[in-house]
């Protein structure tokens, strides 16, 4: 990744002016506070402040500290949790909770906000083509809608739902406390009573982080959209806020963007829209319910298309030529905050042509063919009998820990912690007198650097039985790399 400052000496004195002091008889330095104060530093997210910048003391901290790891799998690429691990950089401290920073870790936090990136790169693509349309329809020069036109955004209506049904399954997982996110359930097992007061704290934090997390996925643009259909999801209309930054969607426009099966009554007996999805649920998409659980055999396009488009990690997705923002770039192209250095992109030589990453070419919707969804309705489906799975990087509770103590280690380098570089830390291991393992020193080598070479053979269906061929290790309902 780029750095934001292109020195990484970080000054004692940050900003500020000179002035002598006539009590004291010596120089006074006076700070500057314009950039904490200003509009540019936070971001509101529901009603919590985000940082939308660091300063160059923060950068380096960040970087050195709280950056995953280059050990990692796909470390020179942009991945979910890249963007996961800055939004906690950037979040408000009240966020800071065991309970919280372990939830956000979970993998099925992490299928949920997957699926959360997909739903809103189609969303916003539709809300593109709607603020068109309203355009083409305004106006002396407005063009009349065909019957075709009207077929075609139904098609696009019911992908945008059917995407929002992925949602709602990876959501429903958590909500019902099922598996390893019993322990974050609201209600208590053995006196079945319901912490509402911290629930609802908890869920405001979660969609809070969701937001930024979707945000700058999304190349950080369209925020008040995001935020907007955000809300709407997890909520409902009846609790939205009134914002001029809105934007307000005609009947025709909402149930082209909401689908056929939102229904508004009163607040209190009102479902969220991704419950609604699950209670309506087509025939013909019922496999999507078994998507990343099972392999869809069948012979319908769009279901596999879906898939696809799921199952594959982000690191991979420009051989599909699939693009969800940011995921899959490569780090070079981005800074510390993940903005897009074009000079570097300029340097990259991409063209229409050559663009796998989607930085030359729009993100566009394609025009279905008319005829779809009929021909879905006659499509064939089998058992699904093959399980599939991911397999996600493990996490322990010393990064755990280093998340929630995040305050404690920025103040201590504030106040004259020294960063240790590479070099630094060999010196301060050569020094010490403490026991070196040599064996052991070698094989975490080993196990490093096979993760960056090509394994011949290797089976994960034999993986879990031969201790030679282990490539993953099983932790309740999920599979983490070894």
């Amino acid at each position: 990744m780029k750095r934001i400052h292109a020195d990484s000496f970080a000054p004692k004195y940050q900003s500020g002016k000179w002035s002598w002091d006539k009590n004291t008889d010596r120089l006074h330095f006076q700070e500057h506070f314009d950039l904490e104060d200003a509009n540019e530093r936070y971001i509101d997210t529901n009603g919590y402040k985000f940082l939308r910048s660091i300063n160059q003391e923060e950068e380096m901290i960040f970087r050195q500290v709280f950056v995953r790891s280059d050990t990692t799998y796909d470390a020179d690429t942009v991945v979910i949790n890249d963007v996961r691990d800055l939004v906690l950089f950037m979040m408000p401290k009240e966020f800071l909770s065991m309970k919280f920073v372990e939830f956000m870790h979970a993998p099925p936090v992490h299928r949920l906000i997957h699926a959360l990136i997909i739903y809103f790169e189609y969303y916003l693509r539709l809300v593109e083509f709607v603020l068109i349309r309203r355009d083409e329809l305004a106006g002396n020069m407005a063009q009349v809608q065909s019957e075709q036109t009207n077929e075609m955004k139904r098609i696009f209506s019911a992908n945008l739902s059917q995407y929002r049904m992925l949602v709602a399954r990876n959501y429903c997982h958590i909500i019902m406390g099922e598996g390893n996110m019993s322990k974050f359930y609201h209600t208590k097992p053995i006196v079945n009573i319901s912490s509402k007061i911290k629930d609802k704290f908890f869920h405001e934090q979660f969609l809070a982080v969701a937001t930024q997390i979707v945000w700058i996925t999304m190349h950080r643009r369209a925020y008040y959209v995001i935020e907007m259909e955000m809300n709407r999801l997890f909520r409902s209309e009846h609790f939205l806020m009134n914002r001029s930054e809105y934007l307000k969607f005609s009947p025709v426009e909402c149930s082209l963007l909401y689908g056929k099966n939102k229904k508004m009554v009163n607040y209190r007996a009102q479902c969220s829209p991704m419950v609604q999805e699950l209670t309506h649920v087509a025939d013909e998409d019922l496999p999507i319910l078994w998507i990343g659980e099972r392999k869809y055999r069948g012979n319908d396009r769009r279901i596999s298309e879906i898939e696809l488009e799921y199952i594959v990690p982000g690191p991979q997705l420009r051989m599909i030529d699939i693009a969800h923002g940011i995921l899959g770039h490569p780090k070079r192209l981005y800074n510390t905050i993940l903005h897009l250095d074009w000079p570097e992109v300029r340097f990259s030589n991409f063209s229409e042509q050559h663009d796998p990453y989607y930085l030359i070419r729009q993100p566009h919707l394609r025009i279905p063919n008319i005829n779809e969804m009929h021909l879905r309705r006659m499509s064939q489906k089998y058992e699904q009998f093959f399980k599939i799975f991911r397999i996600y990087e493990p996490y322990n509770r010393e990064l755990l820990v280093k998340w929630v103590e995040r305050d404690k280690i920025i103040n201590y380098y504030r106040s004259g912690g020294v960063l240790h570089n590479i070099f630094m830390r060999c010196e301060k291991q050569l020094i010490s007198d403490e026991d070196r393992d040599v064996p052991k020193i070698i094989h975490n080598y080993f196990d490093v650097v096979s993760k960056f070479r090509k394994k011949t053979n290797i089976f994960l269906a034999d993986a879990s039985h031969h201790k030679d061929g282990r490539t993953y290790k099983v932790k309740g309902d999920d599979h983490f790399f070894s």
